[in-house]
């Protein structure tokens, strides 16, 4: 065998195990997460919605007012920031929202929320100490949306699009508590 085949077939084995060291410790693919990544869409005629987020569980913990505490500005979700994207303008409760990409942040309280829309992407949803990476200087949007207490409880934290009435709106769901953001 020459010299160059040699010189690449080991640099072909370090890059290699370089990458997958790097996924085993860094990215860790082959353990499943204890918060699935998740994305929603949305299409009607010429509109279409895509929400990307995290689902935690709930395992028996308390959640809001505990494990995400009220009155304080939540990555609505885990890990990686919420994203929300629209190709088109939307009217939210009378403000009008830009066709773009933007993280979505969320203030629960016990009944109401605040709903944010900030057009900053972050790279995680909180920083080393655990706060969230928000800046409200990107805000573009903030609405508050009644709390709906739900009968059952919700295992998982979902994001969903409904439209089961022609009204569309956007939900979250966890615990026993349901939010619903109308959008036009």
């Amino acid at each position: 065998m020459n010299t160059f085949l040699k010189r690449t077939l080991i640099i072909l084995s370090l890059i290699a195990l370089g990458l997958f060291m790097y996924s085993v410790f860094v990215e860790n693919i082959f353990s499943s997460r204890l918060s699935p990544k998740d994305k929603v869409e949305f299409k009607l005629n010429d509109l279409k919605l895509e929400v990307f987020y995290n689902r935690p569980y709930k395992k028996g913990r308390e959640i809001f007012g505990a494990l995400v505490p009220y009155n304080q500005v939540w990555r609505t979700g885990a890990n990686e920031a919420t994203t929300f994207k629209t190709n088109k303008p939307l009217n939210i409760e009378g403000n009008s929202l830009p066709a773009g990409k933007y993280t979505l942040w969320t203030v629960p309280k016990d009944s109401t929320w605040t709903v944010i829309f900030n057009s900053k992407q972050y790279p995680w949803g909180v920083d080393n100490e655990m706060k969230p990476m928000w800046d409200p200087n990107y805000d573009i949007l903030n609405i508050d949306v009644p709390v709906e207490k739900l009968n059952a409880s919700i295992e998982q934290f979902t994001i969903a699009f409904d439209n089961s009435t022609d009204n569309l709106s956007l939900t979250m769901a966890w615990d026993d508590t349901k939010i619903a953001v109308p959008l036009k």
